[in-house]
């Protein structure tokens, strides 16, 4: 029945474009029939004797005004484009007018997704990008961010980036809110506060009530601990007193997330594979808990010792088409493959000679990667500066690209020619992908949310990548060339008014005049529909200026 339905409607909706053609056409077959009874050549008559009896002064006020009306809507437009990112007036065209036009927007979009993989799955996978995720190898705020404030006065989270944390927080180690302890409900609110004092003094105030609060102890060590080794002690007596009361699920999440961060204390201070051995022993007893994305944290302190054959096995492990992708693990890969073909890489050689099959391998693996994430080899190579990673990331966005170089541009370093191999090969990958981007070409579309959640994860003093690259909307263009035009005309034609005479006469000759009635009643025609539907196109006031300035001269 619902298939009936959509078809009866997607029929509708096809049949109303040739029903309103068939309308436009009888409204002209009748205004033709009727021209006489309309008299329509007395009206134009008229309105030719109305346009010779107007001095060209009015005409230069008339295409002053349209410079000055295209000059406004061109700075509203680039104001509109710069904020939001699309033309003002093309969004209402497509709002408002293509509803009434019979246009559909939404029907197709499933089965554009679909069509990617050949599954509807696809779709929903699309959606999921525009998740925000928790940043697995996020930095300490008291050891690390607070030090970055310090030197430099500037703040390296958003509000919206610390807000996600507390959330996160209050979520996974304090559950349901109707069974707190007396300690719980006041590190609810210390999640809360803004103020990292405030966060603090509420901290301590849990452990008067609890000697054996871990979450309080988990906050001082994430937010006063100036470093890391005080951290990590701190940590420590979380997971002492944690281990007391893991009688509960909650409880259980926080003693994940302290043996998580003692690994990450271990891996900064370069006991290595101490950290190592952690995240295994983590992995292995907490097999469900893989939205955590330890395997990240595990990866990167593997590359760090250099065992590339311990990475590739968790590769082949968490590198699976079943699995949400992440840049770590594709860039990763395309690292290794790199690694084993670059030292002996020359580009020079390789146009006389072509590829290998393991050079194939890696620039393949590197497309991929610039595939799923285009923003990071500007960071690797060091085109674009790198700030502090944020906390939370979006996939695919520049946050995961700058939280991924931050930490893995040392290991590209580490291998001999890596870098030089991306260099030559990255730009290839958006010869490949098609365009527009309706449809990618190993991963479903880029998606087009990225931009906007990524402003609100990154400082303000981050130049956001942005991908693809916006152009310019074409009203921006058409009213910025038209508002050049109108006031060049003006201005000539109140400076050299007997030069733009002999031009106009030079335009009167090579057009028929009853032609250029025509053409000026149908500019008329169009300024009308246009203010009638809305768009403010009426710097139209040139042509009109044109053709009854050549009125003037052709008549005198």
């Amino acid at each position: 029945m619902e298939s009936v339905g959509t078809k009866l409607k997607s029929w509708l909706c096809w049949s109303w474009t040739y029903i309103c053609a068939l309308w436009f056409a009888m409204v002209l077959t009748m205004v033709y029939v009727l021209r006489s009874p309309l008299k329509l050549q007395e009206t134009v008559n008229a309105a030719s004797v109305f346009l010779n009896t107007l001095t060209p002064k009015f005409y230069v006020a008339l295409t002053g005004t349209s410079s000055l009306i295209s000059g406004l809507i061109l700075i509203f437009e680039w104001w509109y484009f710069r904020k939001y990112g699309t033309s003002f007036i093309e969004q209402v065209s497509v709002s408002h007018l293509r509803p009434l036009l019979g246009g559909v927007e939404n029907s197709s979009s499933v089965g554009l997704f679909s069509s990617v993989n050949g599954d509807t799955d696809c779709y929903f996978l699309f959606l999921s990008e525009c998740k925000v995720w928790r940043n697995p190898l996020n930095l300490f705020r008291g050891a690390e961010y607070s030090r970055y404030t310090w030197v430099t006065g500037k703040e390296p989270l958003t509000y919206y980036d610390m807000n996600l944390s507390a959330q996160d927080h209050q979520t996974f180690f304090l559950g349901d809110t109707q069974q707190l302890r007396p300690e719980d409900s006041v590190m609810q609110k210390a999640w809360r506060e803004r103020n990292p004092q405030a966060r603090i003094r509420a901290a301590y105030q849990a452990i008067e009530l609890n000697r054996e609060c871990a979450a309080a102890y988990v906050l001082l060590a994430e937010e006063e601990a100036t470093t890391i080794t005080e951290a990590e002690r701190l940590f420590k007596q979380a997971l002492k007193s944690g281990r007391k009361l893991s009688h509960s699920g909650k409880d259980t999440n926080l003693v994940v997330y302290i043996k998580r961060r003692l690994a990450m204390c271990a891996r900064k201070l370069g006991r290595i594979k101490e950290a190592v051995k952690m995240m295994r022993d983590l992995m292995k007893e907490f097999p469900l808990l893989g939205m955590l994305n330890i395997h990240e944290n595990l990866l990167e302190a593997l590359l760090e010792l250099q065992a590339y054959a311990d990475v590739q096995a968790v590769l082949a492990k968490y590198d699976d088409i079943s699995l949400p992708k992440s840049a770590t693990i594709c860039y990763t890969s395309a690292l290794l493959k790199a690694r084993a073909v670059s030292d002996k890489f020359s580009p020079e050689a390789a146009s006389r000679r072509g590829l290998s099959t393991a050079e194939m391998n890696a620039v393949e693996a590197i497309h991929r990667a610039v595939e799923f994430n285009p923003h990071v080899p500007k960071y690797l190579l060091e085109m674009k500066s790198l700030i502090l990673p944020p906390e939370h990331i979006l996939k695919r966005g520049d946050s995961e690209a700058v939280a991924y170089a931050f930490f893995h541009l040392q290991h590209w370093k580490r291998a001999e020619g890596a870098l030089n191999l991306l260099h030559c090969t990255w730009e290839g990958t958006f010869r490949i992908i098609p365009y527009p981007l309706e449809k990618g070409h190993l991963f479903y579309p880029y998606p087009g949310c990225t931009e906007t959640a990524d402003r609100e994860l990154l400082p303000s003093f981050h130049e956001v990548s942005v991908y693809p690259k916006k152009e310019l909307p074409f009203f921006i263009l058409f009213t910025a060339g038209l508002c050049s035009f109108c006031a060049m005309l003006a201005m000539l034609t109140h400076q050299f008014p007997e030069l733009m005479g002999v031009f106009v006469k030079a335009v009167s000759i090579c057009m028929p005049h009853q032609t250029q009635k025509c053409v000026c009643v149908c500019v008329c025609v169009c300024v009308f529909f246009c203010l009638f539907f809305g768009f403010p196109l009426v710097p139209l006031g040139p042509y009109l200026f044109l053709f009854c300035l050549e009125e003037k001269v052709h008549n005198y």
